[in-house]
């Protein structure tokens, strides 16, 4: 995962592809998942809090991803389907706030 974040991010130097969510680019409103790209970019430039800036909820699951592996997945598969529906509900729907608030889209 860190390979590919500094692979990405010395792609993004080269050629800055703009914006690659087509919700955005059609309508100018960010989807919750706006900022993944960004994410990556910024963690393989070394940048991790300008990452978590970008999009805190995908920056939350990349980590998660990760860390799954070592044991913590085994936790979230024994949560209920219900809660795990909430939890990732709820996480939608803030990281939609975020991003709307970050694009200045939202006025809090």
């Amino acid at each position: 995962m860190a390979l590919a974040a500094v692979g990405v991010a010395c792609v993004h130097r080269v050629n800055d592809p703009g914006v690659l969510c087509p919700l955005r680019a059609i309508t100018g409103i960010p989807c919750p998942l706006c900022g993944g790209t960004t994410v990556f970019i910024e963690l393989g430039s070394g940048r991790p809090v300008q990452a978590v800036l970008a999009n805190p909820v995908a920056f939350a699951g990349a980590v998660g991803l990760a860390v799954a592996p070592l044991g913590a997945g085994v936790r979230w598969w024994a949560l209920r389907p219900g809660t795990r529906a909430w939890i990732l509900g709820a996480a939608l729907v803030a990281s939609e706030l975020w991003q709307l608030a970050r694009l200045g889209l939202l006025r809090v």
